[in-house]
């Protein structure tokens, strides 16, 4: 292979990308080929073919498992033949959420030992991956970078490379030699709650920082900081209808191809080694052919990526996303393999996927030449990598703490990426000694701060502590003004404005990743809808003389015009991570001065329901356009905002959720035993219990969507909201109590299901008999018609508790899903009310 210098790296890859005009002009018609920077060697594909030759069916699908390390031991490597193991979000060595580099390394190591200890003839080495998204993000003491969006409006590619590799020194501090990013995704409604994993709205600027990130992690693999790439979600991830979760993209070819794909262009010419499919479904409605879900098109990993694009890396599923096709389950899917994807991401059910794989090569439903490919080209990735021979110790980041930190590269890139959106004054830098009173959640608040995929998948459940070298923007606004001059205050109450010079508030989003982030289309684009305290404290301290500026920490566009009129000065800080000192950095006057650079690399609502808000969209009229940014001394001109909007939301929805990832619902969780309540919080591993009931997250569809419950004895769960439910009309017209369940033990005694008013109405349907039906049989939607609960005396109209499941003696079940649905109760599958007598 050739050896390229870092300047000949760039060159080659700007050489093989092909020229992209903007939207609109010169538009693909074809899918490009790129040409990757690593080339094809004749002496290691003859290795390879050798090393496949000589391996078994059992060793070639081993190869092709990836269980979760919850799931899997060492042994389990050395036994199945396993070729990779991942950790998703919240997974710790140990279950230790305070692990150390040095603890990460021990388990990796032993899983590599094992590898190394099989009965194959050639020892093909472990590979461990990690969704590292913005730094080493799940072990404790790394840096935390800002989130992909605020590297985009920061509009420096040669920031994101450093911030690659700064992530793999990190990663391999921990013996891990994989990483799950870049994110590629061109985000078009800001609805989705992965927003902020996107640079850009603007493909071309998705594109241009494909490459340098990939450079960034993976360099040429001749330096001990180099990682294993992953460029994901392939493809359209960004462009599902409404925004939605794993739903449909309806894009023709050429949008795919001149939107969606192009960050892909960049990322396998820098030459990214493995590629993560999506969730989504792709649909071209113009010409009429309907892709399905990525996992099982063969027309997009087969045709287009591998060949059309040139892609000789392998393919990877997402978490259990092989399920999503239809007929497939998480333990069999030879659709999936027969479409393209090489290694499964099968988290729990891991040994049922290997032997059923096994029987349809052995049966000729998976064609033999299907599985030497996709072996083959994880052998090439792991030796192109360097994995061979190396036991993760043997690496000069091994086990230091201290490789998982660059500070100061992360106070850098938060300078660079806030957003200067108004600014009346001008007021900034305010100058030290000033009296400066801080008010606002997210001031003294590092989860906020570094959001979803922080420690925790969700970025739940973790406090300031959890963040050992790390600044909140109260301690930096602190140490950059003057402790004695500065005062918090949370709500803003009881605090005399007029005895400070300025307010700055610090407000915004509080953590989400997927699923539990999107906006469905019974909500809006409305900060203050879902965060009402955040109006509530610029309202305690604007209008009062003194100077507001608002400092917003969030993941995405949102509609803030009530804050914008309450603010002198706003600054969109995005999801800033570890260093709050690089927003004190903008904010208060210090000996090295420094201003404003970052703009938008995403358009800002004007409207509450403004969702298709994109450059060259029809009706394009954004309150701040693709680009905007004002630096210090500019003075804006905005004016008093419309802060008006209508009832509602921007879509017509016949759901209601009560518990799910989607459409945060406020009726939170809790268990019941006697007169004791405990809610279930949203720490999603802890074990909450309390006398005759326990529950842990589990999952039923997707990681960590479910609660399992544990009876064994009297007591119930119950989702219950401060107030009662007020249905929207399309879900109320033959609507339905809607739930995912999986029965693992049938009920010994009487199960009780039932809707709860303000005051005590109605009787509690009895669903021993449904719920032993459905014991034993895997995953099962209920649907119970709402007139079932009314025949019971249940006024719908004053519900506040509208799921609660209560069992006199021993029953474990899960639960995910919680809705009322509008047209349910028709469907073919409902419950009888009959049945629930």
């Amino acid at each position: 292979m050739r050896r390229f210098t870092p300047p000949l790296l760039a060159l080659a890859i700007a050489l093989a990308l092909p020229a992209v005009a903007a939207p609109g002009t010169n538009r693909l018609t074809d899918w490009p080929k790129p040409q990757s920077a690593f080339k094809r060697d004749a002496a290691l594909e003859a290795r390879i073919a050798a090393i496949v030759k000589g391996m078994s069916l059992a060793q070639k699908i081993g190869q092709m498992t990836q269980p979760e390390i919850k799931t899997a031991s060492p042994a389990d490597v050395k036994q199945y033949y396993l070729g990779s193991v991942l950790n998703g979000g919240g997974s710790w060595p140990n279950n230790n959420k305070h692990a150390t580099a040095a603890d990460w390394l021990a388990l990796a190591n032993a899983y590599y030992d094992a590898s190394m200890a099989t009965d194959m003839a050639v020892k093909v080495p472990v590979i461990w991956g990690i969704d590292a998204v913005h730094g080493n993000n799940n072990v404790h003491g790394a840096t935390i970078f800002p989130h992909n969006i605020g590297l985009g409006a920061a509009h420096n590619p040669k920031l994101a490379q450093d911030i690659g590799a700064a992530t793999g020194r990190a990663v391999r501090a921990t013996g891990i030699a994989w990483v799950f990013g870049p994110t590629l995704a061109v985000v078009r409604d800001d609805r989705w709650g992965r927003t902020y994993e996107s640079f850009s709205e603007d493909p071309l600027l998705v594109k241009s920082y494909a490459g340098p990130y990939v450079t960034g992690l993976q360099g040429r693999f001749k330096s001990d900081a180099n990682v294993v790439a992953s460029i994901k979600h392939f493809m359209g991830d960004g462009g599902t209808d409404q925004g939605k979760d794993r739903g449909v993209t309806k894009a023709s070819a050429e949008d795919m191809m001149n939107i969606h794909a192009q960050g892909y262009y960049a990322g396998l010419a820098a030459g990214a080694q493995t590629v993560m499919v999506s969730f989504n479904s792709w649909n071209d409605v113009a010409a009429g052919q309907d892709h399905g879900k990525l996992h099982g098109s063969k027309h997009a990993l087969t045709d287009i990526l591998k060949g059309k694009l040139g892609f000789d890396g392998f393919v990877i599923s997402d978490w259990n996303g092989i399920a999503e096709i239809p007929g497939c389950r998480n333990d069999s899917c030879p659709q999936a393999v027969n479409a393209g994807i090489d290694m499964f991401m099968v988290p729990d059910d891991w040994k049922a996927f290997i032997a059923n794989t096994t029987k349809q090569v052995e049966s000729g439903e998976i064609p033999m030449a299907r599985i030497d490919d996709a072996v083959t080209r994880i052998l090439r990735v792991k030796l192109r990598a360097g994995l061979f021979g190396k036991r993760p110790s043997n690496n000069a980041y091994a086990g230091k703490d201290a490789a998982t930190q660059d500070r100061a590269l992360a106070r850098r890139a938060v300078r660079e990426s806030l957003v200067l959106l108004k600014n009346e004054g001008p007021v900034l830098p305010l100058a030290r000694g000033k009296k400066l009173l801080v008010v606002g959640k997210s001031a003294d608040n590092l989860s906020n701060q570094t959001a979803g995929w922080s420690l925790t998948w969700q970025g739940t459940a973790n406090t300031n502590a959890d963040f050992p070298h790390a600044d909140s923007i109260l301690a930096g606004i602190k140490a950059a003004a003057g402790e004695a001059n500065v005062r918090y205050s949370q709500d803003g109450r009881d605090v005399n404005v007029a005895d400070y010079d300025a307010v700055i508030a610090v407000i915004g989003e509080t953590p989400y990743a997927e699923g539990d982030g999107d906006i469905g289309p019974s909500g809006t684009l409305r900060h203050s809808g879902r965060h009402p305290e955040d109006l509530a404290v610029l309202e305690a301290v604007a209008g009062k003389g003194k100077p507001v500026i608002t400092v917003f920490v969030a993941g995405r566009p949102l509609w803030v015009n009530d804050l914008l009129n309450l603010s002198d000065t706003f600054v969109a800080a995005w999801l800033p991570g570890s260093e709050g000192k690089g927003v004190s950095d903008l904010l208060v006057a210090g000996p090295k001065r420094y201003d404003f650079r970052g703009t938008l690399s995403f358009s800002w609502p004007k409207s509450v329901c403004q969702t298709d808000l994109n450059l060259g969209s029809a009706n394009y009229a954004p309150l701040f356009k693709l680009g905007y940014g004002l630096r210090a001394g500019q003075r804006s001109q905005l004016g008093k905002l419309d802060s008006s909007y209508p009832p509602g939301g921007c879509g017509v929805s016949n759901s209601f959720p009560v518990f799910g990832q989607a459409d945060r619902a406020s009726f939170p969780l809790a268990i019941r035993s006697g007169s004791e309540v405990k809610p279930l919080g949203a720490d999603l591993n802890a074990t909450i219990a309390l006398p005759g009931v326990s529950v842990q997250t589990s999952q039923i569809n997707t990681q960590q969507d479910a609660k399992q419950i544990t009876w064994t004895g009297p007591a119930t769960v119950e989702a219950r909201g401060g107030k009662a439910m007020v249905l929207p009309p399309a879900a109320s017209q033959d609507g339905a109590l809607r739930f995912d369940t999986i029965v693992t033990q049938a009920p010994a005694g009487k199960l009780t299901l039932a809707m709860a008013c303000v005051a005590n109405c109605g009787t509690p349907l009895d669903a021993t008999a449904l719920f032993k039906r459905l014991a034993g049989k895997g995953k099962q939607t209920v649907k119970v018609p709402l007139a079932c609960f009314a025949a019971k005396g249940v006024d719908l109209a004053r519900v506040e508790a509208p799921f609660v499941v209560g069992s006199s003696g021993a029953f474990t079940a899960a639960f995910a899903n919680i809705e009322i649905l509008g047209g349910a109760a028709k469907e073919p599958d409902a419950v009888r009310c009959e049945e629930l007598q």
